[in-house]
């Protein structure tokens, strides 16, 4: 069994080289992340807060990206039905904003778990109110158009994050140079309520059966990354699980990001892999195990595909919606077996 190392209690995250001062995986963010003493150009720190609430019922769902990726600031809303294959966005650039933008609005101390953060222009409005045990969205997309929906989006979704949840942390390095780190924080399975309204309907979720994922990131990167990630969130039998995924850049040799979750407990995975047809995303995937305890097949239904090609910036994107079915194993060695349970998985590219 390959060893991974946990911490258990709130260290800094870097010294003053710019090295973290310790790898691993964390059942909390223990980390203290301060942007201020980075050793790195500020074009290379990338922060990111992903939102994404995918609902089984509806199949149906919405994802909300506030990131600041040094060259610019990208964010996006992007409507997502499962139903008919098909994924609607609204996005928009802010130039070099330079952590501006995640540092919050000032009202409340920015932590991984407090303070408010916020961006409006034309095109979207996306602001985030974090604290108490939970999260609110508060979104618009006037003018994205859906078909059958009509034009223009907006609504407000609550996440409910009880103190007592597991979420999957991590902090690792890239080997060829340690000043480069991710730090990572992964929220699977916050009930979720609220509404999505369109031109032509209203959707409410609902916290019995309906759940949200944050996707908190961190770091200063290199400049050429490839990375594989997958998520999903539900109920087995009226009990919550869900997993998260993740490999292909930085050394993981501390720790894996794999992890499942049942209850509010997280069962921490070790390697696993993504075998896919790449000249095809829509064909079906397949997820093995080093431990045996993660053995999935994928069957894909809408691929949210898009590439930028600007010279020295460069992203090719399939991040792709579908159903998993399989078997996984807890620590405790109960095996759960999933059928048709919803989620994505993506295959990404960057330069930049």
């Amino acid at each position: 069994m390959r060893e991974q190392i946990e911490i258990k209690e709130k260290i800094n995250l870097l010294d003053s080289k710019g090295h973290i001062i310790k790898e691993g995986w964390g059942r909390e963010p223990f980390w203290q992340y301060d942007r201020r003493v980075v050793k790195a150009p500020w074009f290379q720190i990338k922060e990111w807060d992903y939102y994404i609430i995918l609902s089984e019922k509806m199949k149906k769902g919405i994802s909300f990206t506030i990131s600041d990726l040094g060259y610019a600031g990208l964010m996006a809303l992007c409507w997502v039905d499962m139903d008919k294959g098909l994924t609607y966005q609204a996005d928009t650039l802010a130039i070099a904003p330079r952590g501006r933008i995640t540092a919050g609005t000032g009202e409340i101390e920015m932590t991984p778990d407090s303070g408010n953060m916020q961006f409006c222009d034309k095109v979207l409005s996306i602001r985030y109110e974090t604290g108490n045990e939970r999260r609110k969205i508060i979104f618009e997309a006037p003018d994205l158009e859906i078909p059958g929906e009509g034009i223009g989006i907006h609504g407000e979704i609550l996440l409910k994050q009880p103190k007592e949840m597991d979420s999957m942390n991590i902090a690792t390095s890239w080997k060829e140079n340690r000043k480069r780190f991710y730090y990572n924080r992964k929220i699977n399975g916050m009930p979720a309520s609220g509404f999505m309204q369109t031109e032509s309907n209203r959707y409410d979720f609902h916290r019995e059966y309906d759940t949200g994922t944050l996707d908190w990131g961190r770091g200063a990167w290199t400049y050429r990354n490839q990375w594989y990630w997958g998520s999903a969130s539900g109920y087995l039998e009226g009990t919550f699980f869900g997993f998260n995924i993740g490999y292909g850049f930085t050394d993981r040799s501390p720790a894996s990001e794999n992890a499942l979750f049942y209850g509010n407990a997280i069962h921490k995975l070790e390697d696993v892999v993504f075998h896919i047809k790449e000249d095809d995303y829509m064909a079906p995937w397949k997820f093995t195990s080093s431990d045996g305890r993660f053995e999935l097949d994928f069957k894909p239904v809408v691929d949210r595909q898009s590439e930028v090609n600007l010279l020295l910036i460069r992203s090719i994107q399939h991040q792709v919606f579908g159903y998993f079915t399989g078997k996984v194993r807890l620590d405790d060695g109960k095996e759960l077996e999933l059928k048709n349970f919803p989620g994505f998985a993506e295959d990404v590219y960057n330069r930049y």
